[in-house]
């Protein structure tokens, strides 16, 4: 019976082993990186703790409340010498105070409490570039597991091809309708792509196993792209409005700008130093006394106090004007930190802008000359079989076409990932530009 139980489970377990692994697009495999990824999670956890911290600056414009508890024991001996006479005395005090106090004016306070509402914004543009980064290195090891896949197809298939060269050639040896140097050249050129197909295989398993640690997944296979492939245009078609965009919240810029906004804030930190502060206090103090050393009776004390607390500084040996020239310019290098920030996403944008055009100019040459290739590999054939053309022409064409249809291959993988690195540049990627690319994955 027991054999019979587990029966069905063997079966199911067995037919799970013995099915393929699914591919698995783009934007699923960017999600599982978001909940593994070191790099993601501490910026997020960063976000958490900036957020805690602006709290921490809000505590500065509220009331403080403390409670004082104490109790002593006092013992006394006193002696006379003359007349001879003494007398021992002993008491208990307990006490309890409540004290408050709230901030009426503290300019200082004011600014630390905008300066952590300015550093929300701070870590939002933080989380942003490090989401964008995620976007970005995910696609980037999806499409390099892609090319290290063609690049062992071609080899593959070049292969195959050259072992039928290196057969056709030993036949035509033996016939004496050719010399030996055409088996030797096919020998040569056999060996060299075995040893290629080794070193292809080896880059796959690193790039395989570079996506798995990525996205936290083992075995994970990409969706190939889909045939016939069209890349999308590149829109908007002009450099000029990348480049404007790159105002409109660009995360280095955005970081940029609120660190001066932070530097500003702090100098009307440092020059709150001349100004008065002015609190609001209150207290009550309830007192217990179990008889003193002048009153043997027992008595309590309750005792209200309310006031305000006004100081004002006078000097403070300099120190003060001195903060003040730091915060100032600190103030300017955060200004000249913004100018540097904007000047480096414009040059960054334009050069990702002309590097996916030069992708894309690359993608129809070398579509051009895979069909040229495939052309004259045709000839070559035709012409050894004929007896106008010697082995290694054919093997040369061989290698001239395989080598075009992995440099394509990678050309069209590296205008996609452009694209994406475009929208970086111009800090306007986000998640959802990944369904664009996803749509054209074979499903």
């Amino acid at each position: 019976m027991k054999t019979f139980r587990l029966l069905p489970l063997i079966v199911v377990i067995g037919a799970s082993l013995t099915l393929p692994v699914r591919a698995q697009s783009l934007v699923v495999l960017f999600e599982s990186a978001r909940g593994f990824d070191a790099s993601y999670q501490s910026a997020k956890l960063q976000y958490d703790a900036t957020l805690a911290r602006a709290d921490q600056a809000k505590a500065l414009l509220l009331p403080t409340v403390g409670l004082w508890l104490g109790s002593s024991a006092t013992s006394l001996d006193n002696t006379l010498v003359l007349p001879p006479q003494s007398s021992k005395l002993s008491y208990n005090t307990q006490s309890a105070t409540v004290s408050a106090s709230q901030p009426l004016y503290r300019p200082a306070n004011w600014a630390s409490y905008e300066q952590g509402l300015t550093l929300i914004q701070l870590a939002q543009a933080q989380l942003t570039a490090a989401d964008q980064d995620l976007i970005v290195r995910v696609s980037q090891a999806y499409f390099d597991v892609l090319a290290a896949q063609d690049n062992l197809t071609f080899l593959q298939a070049q292969k195959t091809a050259v072992a039928e060269q290196l057969a056709s050639a030993k036949r035509n040896f033996e016939v004496g309708t050719s010399t030996i140097t055409d088996t030797r050249e096919a020998q040569a050129r056999y060996d060299l792509v075995i040893a290629q197909e080794i070193a292809a295989a080896n880059d796959l398993s690193v790039k395989k196993i570079t996506l798995d640690q990525l996205v936290g997944k083992t075995d994970v296979q990409p969706n190939s792209l889909a045939q016939p492939l069209t890349l999308p245009a590149l829109l908007p078609p002009d450099v000029h409005s990348w480049v404007q965009q790159t105002e409109s919240g660009h995360p280095i810029i955005e970081q940029a700008r609120i660190a001066l906004e932070v530097a500003q804030l702090e100098t009307q930190k440092a020059q709150a130093g001349h100004k008065p502060t002015l609190d609001l206090t209150a207290g009550y103090n309830l007192t217990q006394n179990n008889g003193t050393a002048s009153i043997a009776s027992d008595y309590r004390t309750n005792a209200a106090t309310v006031g305000l607390s006004f100081n004002l500084p006078l000097f403070a040996g300099f120190s003060i004007q001195n903060r003040v020239k730091e915060t100032l310019a600190l103030e300017d290098k955060a200004r000249n930190d913004l100018e540097g920030a904007r000047r480096a996403v414009a040059l960054g944008t334009r050069t990702a802008f002309l590097g996916v055009l030069s992708g894309q100019g690359q993608v129809n040459a070398l579509e051009a000359a895979e069909i040229s290739s495939q052309s004259a590999l045709d000839a070559n054939k035709l012409g050894y079989q004929v007896g106008v053309r010697i082995n290694i022409d054919v093997l040369n064409s061989q290698s001239q076409l395989f080598d075009t249809k992995a440099r394509l291959a990678k050309a069209r993988y590296d205008v996609l990932l452009g694209g994406l690195k475009l929208r970086q540049a111009n800090g306007t990627l986000k998640a959802e530009d990944l369904q664009s690319v996803n749509a054209l994955l074979a499903n």
